[in-house]
């Protein structure tokens, strides 16, 4: 495949300095899924790609492959900056931690249309949030759509019974990224956090279902004790792989 130039859509995950003005950027397309690029002279004052590269950005991209692993940036058009959600810092942290579960998740140069149109929609919802908002708004949202992306890659975090001692008669009162599955009230009292009592711990099942539009309306709930974390394993250890092929044809991501 040297020596071929394609376009196609792009969100940057991540990005770092290379040598005195180029970036190396980590991007999921979606075309061919995870792909490294090189953009030469983007740091410099007059670069004719601007600021159009920051993480987080939505855009199409102008890619050549050489012979190398790295391809090249030759040309790009924003299509959304997400301004709103990395002006706001709670906001910021919330998408770079859904990029890293991209990158953690889908290492692969392989297409998957559902993850690129799941990570978009994410970052539009991100945007919609109202600015200062924090937690209450932003963690159901990130917490759905991590549970989305174990599931399109073929994990599924354990919620028929608590995650932490397997009891099935216990009331499942949260969710623990750590355990990999929602926990009954007893576990989330040993392991430092209680449960919500309803409605939040409910939109956070429900989003591994159908997606952050759901989490969405765990707005109102309260949210005193749910703490979600980003687990330092990640996908988590007790998730279980499933065939996602078998699973629903209708991804309310990709709306």
């Amino acid at each position: 495949m040297a020596g071929r130039s394609y376009t196609t859509e792009a969100v940057v995950l991540r990005s770092f300095r290379l040598g005195e003005a180029d970036r190396v950027l980590h991007l999921y397309t979606l075309d061919r899924g995870r792909v490294g690029a090189v953009a030469k002279g983007v740091r410099k004052t007059k670069s004719r790609f601007g600021a159009r590269l920051e993480p987080l950005s939505h855009v199409e991209l102008q890619l050549h492959q050489g012979s190398g692993e790295l391809q090249t940036v030759t040309g790009v058009s924003l299509l959304s900056s997400h301004h709103a959600a990395r002006e706001d810092s709670y906001r910021l942290n919330v998408g770079l931690v859904a990029a890293e579960a991209m990158l953690r998740l889908f290492p692969e140069q392989e297409a998957n249309e559902r993850a690129f149109r799941a990570l978009a929609r994410f970052l539009e919802l991100l945007d919609e949030l109202e600015a200062g908002a924090g937690r209450p708004q932003a963690d159901p949202l990130v917490l759905s759509f991590q549970l989305k992306l174990l599931w399109l890659s073929g994990y599924l975090p354990h919620l028929t019974s608590c995650a932490e001692c397997g009891a099935e008669d216990a009331p499942l009162v949260g969710y623990s990224p750590r355990a990999g599955g929602a926990v009954c009230r007893a576990c989330a009292n040993a392991r430092g956090f209680a449960g919500d009592r309803g409605p939040t711990a409910a939109a956070a099942r429900r989003g591994a279902r159908g997606g952050p539009e759901r989490a969405r309306g765990a707005r109102s709930a309260r949210r005193d004790h749910l703490v979600v974390r980003v687990p330092r394993r990640f996908p988590p250890p007790h998730a279980r792989l499933v065939d996602t092929k078998a699973g629903p044809a209708r991804d309310p991501l990709s709306e």
